[in-house]
């Protein structure tokens, strides 16, 4: 045991003898899983596009107006002063701009002089949207004033009224008819949506989470043959020749050492998760330790049998950083692994990444348990199993 721990404490030193490690230790993991994770919506935003609206008139037809474009579906209506909303839109920071001149009232639309301003930016596919949906507005608002003036005509014609008093008020009763029944019709489209709820309620946040702890973990457990690479650059390898060491005890200390820095950055990670992005990495703690652990291992054999094949520290490093970033992409740690083609989904089922990283959803996205990743942790053992024989039967210490 006591040589597992100098083993193990002499590789910490190498490792952190800069302090530039802890640049990709703990704080390049954290600002890349938040970038990420932020970068990314988790469902419950509104995604509708935003529209800037100036109500310099505030009556009851732009207040109308306003409330049928909060039941749109593509823009999401916000009230903005004249001059900041001028300002947003010229600097860009707006795609379009709607302003509801002064004035704007039943009288105006009845005879004809009406009008609103809507500015939108040149070649600006969300302008074009904002564009259609304040068009349907004010075709939902101006159809029930339209529907009223006729009618209002109409009883004109056959001299119903006496004063003009008289015909304000048929107009203001035609019109709140006109707008309750509009209100009332059926929808000429019809959307029916699926009652079956899904059975996993996909969070970007927890493909992240778990996508960027692999990535940046699996990186330095790749960098274990940078250190066999190294020592044997150095000939402090030969040196334990003359020690009572065995090659297991020697290849064991290192990867458990490895191994523990890599649980001690993936529990930070993890609580970064808990108490910042507010996943549930903590439902199940037997679960969580076994499936880290097992990566972790899997991760280290990996980089003791690499570690038998490079000649110098360089090649090492460059193979360790290529490996991992090709295993990450792959193994659905950037990018859910769904969206790849169902041949590439079962082909990259021979990384442990992938097991890997379907065992962290299985938790932190699909609340499952200790049995749920029963599996996963199997299979990575059994990589852990390969690549550790590999490297024992390869390791030479010259």
């Amino acid at each position: 045991m006591k040589k597992l721990f100098t083993i193990a404490w002499k590789d910490a030193i190498i490792r952190f003898a800069s302090s530039s490690e802890l640049l990709f230790f703990i704080i390049l993991p954290i600002f890349f899983t938040f970038l990420l994770a932020g970068g990314t919506p988790s469902g419950n935003e509104d995604t509708r596009i935003r529209l800037v609206v100036v109500d310099q008139a505030d009556t009851s037809i732009s207040r109308e107006i306003f409330a049928e474009l909060e039941k749109s579906t593509a823009v999401r209506p916000e009230y903005f002063p004249l001059e900041e909303a001028e300002e947003m839109f010229e600097a860009r920071r707006a795609s379009s701009l709607l302003i509801i001149p002064a004035g704007l009232d039943i009288a105006s639309i009845q005879n004809g002089t009406a009008e609103l301003d809507f500015r939108k930016q040149p070649n600006n596919l969300n302008a074009t949207v904002a564009e259609r949906a304040v068009q349907t507005a004010i075709r939902r608002v101006s159809s029930s004033i339209g529907a009223a003036n006729m009618a209002l005509e109409e009883a004109k014609a056959r001299g119903t009224f006496e004063s003009r008093e008289d015909e304000q008020a048929y107009f203001n009763e035609s019109l709140e008819l006109a707008q309750t029944l509009q209100a009332d019709a059926p929808e000429r489209v019809t959307v029916i949506e699926g009652s079956t709820p899904d059975q996993v309620e996909y969070d970007p946040r927890a493909n992240s989470s778990a996508g960027q702890l692999i990535t940046w973990v699996f990186i330095p457990l790749f960098g274990i043959s940078a250190l066999f690479a190294y020592e044997r650059q150095q000939g402090t390898l030969r040196r334990i020749l003359t020690t009572p060491t065995s090659k297991a005890t020697y290849l064991f200390g290192t990867i458990a050492g490895q191994v523990f820095m890599a649980l001690i950055q993936m529990s930070l990670l993890v609580l970064f998760g808990i108490f910042v992005m507010g996943l549930g990495w903590g439902r199940d703690l037997p679960a969580l330790f076994v499936i880290l652990l097992c990566a972790a291992l899997a991760a280290g054999a990996i980089g003791t049998a690499m570690g038998t094949f490079v000649k110098t520290e360089s090649q090492a490093s460059g193979l360790s950083i290529m490996a991992g970033m090709v295993m990450a992409l792959l193994g659905g740690c950037w990018y859910p692994l769904e969206l790849f083609p169902a041949a590439v989904q079962n082909i990259v089922k021979i990384l442990p990444t992938t097991w890997a990283m379907q065992g962290m959803l299985d938790l932190v996205l699909r609340n499952g348990g200790l049995v749920e990743i029963l599996p996963e942790a199997g299979v990575l053992l059994g990589f852990a199993a390969l690549f550790f024989g590999v490297g024992v039967m390869r390791f030479r210490y010259e």
